[in-house]
Parts: C-alpha cells; structure tokens; sequence
C-alpha cells in the first residue's frame, strides 16, 4: 500500500552535512504524516523529525532542533532530511516512516509503514 525508499547516507566528517531523501510509492502518500527515525548500535531507535500531511508542521527531537530540517514534496512523493552541523553522536541508520493516523508522532510503533534503512557515519 505505501513503499518507502531511503536514500542519501554515507560518510561525512564532523560539521558537514547531508540531504537523506526518502521516495515513497503509493496512492494516499499526501495524507500521511511522514517521519524519520534512527537507531544507532545498541541504542533504541529514536524519534528524529515529523512533518504533517499538508508540509504546514514540523517536529524535531531536541537533539537535532536547530539543526535538522524536514520538508517534504507531496508532488513529487518525497520527504527529506537536511542534515547539517553533523556531529559523531549522528551516525545511525536512518528510517523513513509513515503513518495516516498516528497518535504520538514521536514514538515508532505508532507507525505502519517503513523503509530499509540507510547508513549515516559522521567522523570526528
């Protein structure tokens, strides 16, 4: 019904930046309150950002306030993630998330549906 793709990870040096993308495919995406995730090893994976369905809020984890912006363009059936000022405490796996109704857009079993993941590695 909704499939997800994140792209953009890899490896950048502490202070840079990086633009994750994520291509959602199904008919009902510009109803869907998107989010990102991530999960580092051993750490529980943790809310990062939110956007509602119609791009008019946001959410950020205060961990990433200030520096991370989500946007997305339901046109185009893509959410991203503007990553800057990384810093090493950064590197996870990034997911891509979505759900019509969740009803706390910070905690990840709200939502149904998610991407495979992809790498973020930030070096000191």
């Amino acid at each position: 019904q909704v499939q997800l793709v994140e792209s953009g990870g890899g490896l950048v040096q502490a202070g840079g930046s990086l633009r994750l993308s994520c291509a959602a495919s199904g008919r009902t995406f510009n109803t869907y309150v998107m989010a990102w995730f991530r999960q580092a090893p051993g750490k529980v994976r943790e809310f990062v950002a939110a956007i509602s369905w119609s791009g008019g809020s946001t959410y950020y984890a205060d961990s990433v306030k200030g520096r991370f912006t989500i946007s997305r363009d339901n046109a185009k059936n893509t959410v991203s993630l503007e990553m800057n000022s990384l810093k090493p405490e950064d590197t996870a796996v990034y997911y891509c998330a979505a759900d019509a109704t969740p009803r706390n857009i910070r905690r990840n079993r709200e939502y149904d549906y998610w991407g495979q993941g992809t790498q973020v590695t930030v070096s000191s």
